[in-house]
């Protein structure tokens, strides 16, 4: 079995529903609209959180905290996940990316001290926490911040 060959069972899937055909396929006449208004209208209706002219609920809600569109979104790499590279190796974070170690780059790259690093790295990062840096020279490597 594969996906593409699944299929619904046997009348587990309607028939499209043909209005205004009739009173005996029970959507004759007014083809299940109502009666007049700008619901039975083509291409009538209301907008998106219309609530019939009551306030809508996303204006009756309080407007909390701002968003700052100078933020700058790192891309987070623990030490533990250093591991995978060679003794000696110039981690860059092309080469995380290209390892799988990381998406995107984003604003940058940030290493953080989660874990423990057993080889002797350099690394080229954007950012580093201080417990980062102190494990990468404990550990015989360099940082370098780009």
């Amino acid at each position: 079995m594969k996906l593409h060959t699944l299929k619904p069972a046997e009348g587990a899937r309607k028939e499209r529903n043909r209005v205004g055909r009739g009173q005996g396929s029970g959507n004759g006449k007014l083809a299940g609209r109502g009666q007049g208004g700008q619901g039975q209208r083509s291409g009538g209706g209301v907008r998106l959180g219309f609530e019939g002219g009551q306030q809508p609920l996303f204006r009756r809600l309080p407007k909390r905290g701002f968003t700052n569109i100078n933020r700058k979104e790192y891309a987070i790499v623990n030490l533990e996940s250093l591991n995978i590279f060679e003794e000696g190796t110039v981690v860059s974070p092309a080469l995380l990316i290209e390892t799988g170690v990381i998406k995107k780059e984003l604003s940058g790259v940030k290493i953080l001290g989660e874990g423990k690093l057993e080889k002797k790295l350099t690394v080229q990062a954007n950012k580093f926490s201080k417990t980062a840096e102190e494990a990468i020279t404990a550990a015989g490597g360099s940082i370098e911040v780009i």
